[in-house]
């Protein structure tokens, strides 16, 4: 009995060693296990989401001469209304944190597994409203980790079929994880991005909020700002 009692008082510390240095690397960085799962889904959605800008790389100034401020909404809510849960919609880019990632349609269970979501009731970057992104701290690539990492001016890039919109952070906040007046658009372009907080809990939400700045057509490698298509800069 005493060797046994010797043997499971030995597991019992391994287990705890083992236990602890788990809970300290995903403290750290993320849980090693669905960071692994979610390399693989990124990288199925990066070559879907590839692939959907050939399909469609297209300017988007039409041929009889309507112009950006026009063009520019009309493409974002065409790429809104053809996405469905769990594609790939957009690629992010914080150079702050070192993030490029896909984007993905929804922020169900199941969506968010694959990588950030896009909020359905939000709009698509370029139409002149909200667009709210949420995503993981500690699990599945945990893309927004470090989201508290962020400082007003860092630059966010959201990369689509129809334009690069870039934006700039202006603030954050924490609210109650039933504050749901945060999803509701102000009536002008808005990029907000939300992680649950504190990491390892979801009792409030963290969020970064940022200002466009400009926004670049596919193909035309020419930016233009958004004060100049008439909106906040």
């Amino acid at each position: 009995m005493r060797r046994l009692a010797g043997i499971a008082g030995t597991l019992m510390v391994v287990a705890g060693v083992g236990f602890l240095a788990w809970a300290l690397t995903v403290w750290q960085w993320q849980d090693p296990f669905t960071a692994a799962l979610n390399a693989r889904e990124q990288r199925e959605l990066s070559r879907d989401f590839d692939r959907r800008i050939d399909e469609r790389s297209t300017g988007l100034v039409a041929a009889s001469g309507t112009t950006l401020r026009d063009s520019l909404p009309r493409a974002a809510a065409q790429w809104r209304q053809d996405a469905e849960r769990g594609d790939a919609v957009a690629r992010i880019r914080i150079p702050a944190l070192g993030l490029n990632k896909i984007v993905v349609e929804g922020t169900d269970h199941a969506s968010l597994k694959r990588g950030a979501g896009r909020y359905q009731g939000s709009a698509m970057p370029g139409e002149g409203e909200l667009v709210y992104i949420a995503g993981h701290r500690t699990t599945y690539g945990a893309p927004f980790a470090r989201i508290d990492h962020l400082h007003t001016g860092d630059r966010i890039s959201l990369e689509l079929p129809y334009a690069t919109v870039d934006y700039a952070v202006t603030g954050s906040r924490i609210v109650g994880a039933s504050q749901i007046s945060v999803l509701k658009s102000k009536g002008r372009e808005q990029l907000v991005l939300q992680a649950c907080h504190p990491r390892f809990f979801a009792s409030h939400r963290y969020l970064v909020y940022a200002k466009p700045l400009r926004v670049t057509p596919r193909g035309s490698g020419r930016a233009t700002s958004f004060q100049a298509l008439g909106g906040e800069s």
